[in-house]
């Protein structure tokens, strides 16, 4: 049984910064790679970032490419989501989500390519 559990969500200013981890238990962790993705009222989850297993390929939206950046630490099991430069527009509840066996790392921005997922944290970046 795979579990995803998030932290470090909150409340911050336009230009503030948030670090979102996220720490996986009942797989080889180093094995399958990460993602995140977000969902705003209204809106559909849409993907924020990938790594791969070694942490050494990473993928970014458009949305948040130089402002976001994803890692991973496999040693404790843990990836993260650095925030800098939060928008109001980044408001959403943000999931973490662990890769389904036998994807392929050339799709990781799909959201069908992953099987587990985390139960999510508000992130809110007032005006």
């Amino acid at each position: 049984q795979v579990q995803l559990v998030e932290s470090g969500g909150g409340l911050v200013q336009a230009g503030g910064s948030l670090r979102l981890s996220c720490v996986a238990s009942g797989r080889t962790f180093r094995s399958y790679y990460m993602g995140w993705f977000r969902q705003a009222p209204g809106k559909e989850r849409e993907f924020v970032a990938a790594i791969s297993g070694s942490g050494a390929r990473k993928r970014y939206a458009d949305s948040v490419e130089d402002r976001f950046t994803i890692s991973r630490d496999n040693a404790k099991n843990t990836v993260y989501l650095q925030m800098n430069s939060l928008k109001p527009e980044d408001t959403a509840v943000y999931y973490c989500a662990g890769q389904r066996d036998g994807s392929s790392w050339l799709t990781a921005s799909q959201k069908s390519e992953y099987a587990h997922w985390g139960q999510g944290t508000q992130v809110t970046v007032s005006s």
